[in-house]
């Protein structure tokens, strides 16, 4: 009996960090490897980064906000919702490292996986200061194009100057995740 129990003691133990080594690894920022079979060539083949460049949504205030208009600057895309707490928790601190940030040729643009109205009541109590794109239940599906496997949120993608796809990062952003990317620029 007592050989039984430190048997599944050491199989969950196990198990446990496996898990936290899984979750840990989850919410890092990690560049972006799509290379084939591994030649280490960093960026997003082609694809989902090149889509990306050739989307529109709307505003809460319905004009339209062009992802190709952010070309030539390094680009941070926050997808996050109204209903989501880490979301709503690091969009000041988004707000605050944009506008400290904004003559240095960077961009955020938050795009919101919710419904306008929710946004549009949401932004009226606490406003941004960088563009916010409706992408409804298709930020999902985009998201998951972009990497973010799971579907989660916050989900914040990095794209060079150039366009391509440099970082992805699941979970709430930190202010070193900030600092390492702004020496992007």
């Amino acid at each position: 009996m007592n050989r039984r129990n430190m048997l599944y003691g050491s199989a969950a133990a196990i198990a446990g960090i496996a898990g936290a080594t899984m979750a840990w690894w989850k919410f890092q920022p990690h560049q972006v490897d799509a290379s084939p079979a591994g030649t280490g060539v960093v960026g997003m083949a082609g694809g989902a980064s090149d889509a990306f460049w050739s989307l529109n949504f709307d505003t809460p205030d319905g004009k339209n906000l062009s992802m190709s208009s952010f070309r030539g600057k390094l680009l941070l895309v926050n997808f996050w919702a109204t209903w989501c707490p880490p979301c709503v928790e690091e969009l000041p601190l988004l707000d605050y490292f944009f506008q400290e940030n904004r003559d240095k040729n960077l961009q955020i643009v938050g795009l919101a996986v919710d419904q306008p109205s929710a946004v549009r009541t949401w932004l009226q109590s606490k406003p941004l200061h960088f563009p916010v794109g409706m992408a409804g239940l298709g930020g999902t599906e985009l998201s998951k194009s972009l990497g973010n496997i799971a579907g989660s949120l916050p989900f914040t993608a990095v794209f060079s100057a150039s366009g391509e796809l440099l970082h992805r990062k699941i979970g709430k952003v930190l202010p070193e995740d900030l600092a390492q990317w702004a020496k992007l620029t």
